[in-house]
């Protein structure tokens, strides 16, 4: 059976280079005599890989020493609860910034634990476009302000970030290592492993040393940011072969050149993709074009009842998952770090001839 192009928001596509190499080191890990699943997290043997998996990340990002960097389980939208309950210490509110439906997300779980004020939202515009970053209602004695600088379903990314004072906590999972970011203006980052990193089942967080102090010891172990940084991620048994897979792709994108390198390519892929469906009449994508992300790109068919048979085309094309999120209909295609040039010509292919059929 042959590969085909993969373009789900999650779990992605990996590098198929990725995958041989783990599928080269299954059964005996650099003579080991057993697999990374099988190995005691308290190894040497796993103990390189994690330290491998920091360094390379380190460069990656170019992360300064004022963070730490922690590997946790539980999926991102386990960190919605973690960040309020670790970083409110004796503030009384958290400024949130609503973009879309992980925006959203992210403030239903933060309002159990403080008071939410919207910085700003795009609400009213169905999530098409940013609020403007320069006139937020920020509260500058609030203990954090949380963004979603990719918001995966809806297709809507950007890269500025507002001035303010406060920690900037930032939900990277769509963005992490697809673009050039400053590290040292945020206060915390964290990413689910399962778009641009790694597979499902592993959690990065960034987080900058000084805002460990305000982690309580009345949190559960597991819980508390400063505690895992403190045991080094291994206060339980880590994810270890989630790990060990973050390690090759990190490996990988080194080998592309780093973060600079694969950000030309991504802004190559996204361009082709988004000027084919501006020039065409029969598909169109709703996105305010200073805000189309570049990691995951929603459209839609100008007649919807042609939605099924274009998904059954597709998939009979090789091209898989492109049905868009159930919340907002249409397609989507996500095409991270791991999609090839490839893909996205035979994409480009597939719905102009589609559209010669239907149009």
């Amino acid at each position: 059976m042959s590969r085909v192009y993969n373009f789900c928001s999650g779990p992605a596509a990996l590098p198929e280079a990725v995958l041989e190499k783990a599928q080269s080191e299954m059964l005996d890990w650099h003579g080991a005599g057993v697999s990374v699943m099988e190995m005691s997290h308290r190894s040497s043997e796993f103990m390189s890989i994690l330290a491998s998996a920091k360094a390379r990340l380190i460069r990656l990002l170019d992360i300064n020493d004022d963070y730490e960097i922690l590997f946790v389980q539980g999926g991102a939208s386990t960190l919605f609860s973690q960040i309020p309950a670790n970083l409110i210490a004796d503030f009384e509110s958290a400024c949130y910034l609503d973009t879309g439906v992980w925006s959203t997300k992210a403030i239903k779980e933060a309002k159990k634990y403080t008071n939410v004020k919207i910085a700003g939202s795009s609400k009213a515009q169905n999530y098409t476009t940013v609020p403007d970053l320069s006139s937020l209602a920020l509260d500058e004695k609030a203990a954090y302000l949380h963004i979603c600088p990719n918001e995966t379903i809806g297709g809507l990314e950007f890269s500025d970030l507002p001035e303010t004072d406060l920690p900037i906590i930032a939900d990277l999972s769509s963005t992490i290592l697809s673009r050039k970011i400053d590290v040292s203006k945020y206060g915390m980052i964290y990413a689910g492993a399962q778009k641009n990193v790694g597979p499902a089942g592993v959690v990065i967080c960034i987080i900058r040393k000084d805002l460990l102090a305000r982690c309580d010891d009345s949190l559960p172990t597991v819980w508390n940011f400063s505690t895992v940084a403190a045991n080094d991620s291994m206060i339980n048994t880590p994810p270890t072969y989630a790990i060990y897979l973050a390690d090759l792709v990190f490996e990988w994108l080194e080998a592309q050149g780093g973060v600079d390198a694969i950000e030309a390519i991504n802004i190559r892929k996204a361009s082709a993709l988004y000027d084919f469906i501006d020039s065409s009449s029969f598909y169109s994508n709703p996105i305010d074009p200073a805000y189309r992300s570049r990691m995951n790109v929603p459209f839609t068919l100008a007649n919807d009842s042609l939605d099924a048979l274009f998904i059954e085309e597709s998939e009979a094309a090789g091209l898989r998952t492109l049905a868009g999120h159930r919340s907002v209909g249409g397609m989507r295609a996500s095409i991270y770090n791991a999609m090839p040039m490839e893909g996205i010509v035979a994409l480009i292919d597939f719905m102009r001839a589609f559209e010669q059929r239907h149009g």
